[in-house]
């Protein structure tokens, strides 16, 4: 069975207590969920070991870091190049993240920064790459939808017999 289709309701509610409580330990999910303590367990260790959960480290706001100036980059790259700037982004602490891509450009990224001279000056380091031939970088002005992963795991059917009790079909 294809793993990244086991994810039923209980999963769901798990993921969502964790994110509105996440230092909550498995006792205190099990409360909440009305679920055995070691059903908790089991979702957790199975969801861990599948990688749907990647980790508990805190989620960190880079803004009131310090880090108010935000934005996205736009990368067109040397043929071949992708190894090399991928080494360069990850050595440069203002990539937040990358990703390589299709389209017109070849690498999205996004970068934080304490200030817009901060982020010149990224950029211009970025500019003197060999391996970027181009870049086109969007300062962000605010965030109208935060990161969020639960809305589109609670919109895709799920199908499969409901093992915990409290999450069976009632009759």
């Amino acid at each position: 069975m294809d793993q990244r289709q086991s994810i039923d309701a209980l999963d769901i509610d798990l993921l969502r207590a964790l994110r509105d409580a996440p230092r909550a330990g498995v006792l205190d999910l099990s409360r909440t969920l009305r679920v055995a303590r070691g059903t908790v367990q089991a979702r957790l260790d199975r969801m861990e070991r599948t990688g749907i959960i990647t980790g508990y480290g805190p989620d960190i706001d880079v803004v009131a870091a310090g880090f108010p100036v935000q934005a996205f980059v736009t990368l067109e790259i040397a043929q071949g190049a992708l190894e090399d700037v991928a080494t360069e982004l990850a050595a440069l602490p203002a990539v937040l993240e990358a990703y390589a891509t299709t389209g017109s450009s070849d690498v999205l990224c996004r970068l934080a920064a304490a200030s817009h001279e901060d982020l010149q000056d990224t950029l211009l380091r970025l500019n003197r790459s060999p391996s970027i031939a181009r870049s086109t970088s969007v300062v962000v002005l605010s965030v109208v939808v935060a990161p969020r992963k639960l809305p589109l795991l609670e919109k895709r059917p799920r199908s499969g017999p409901r093992r915990a009790p409290a999450y069976r079909d009632a009759p």
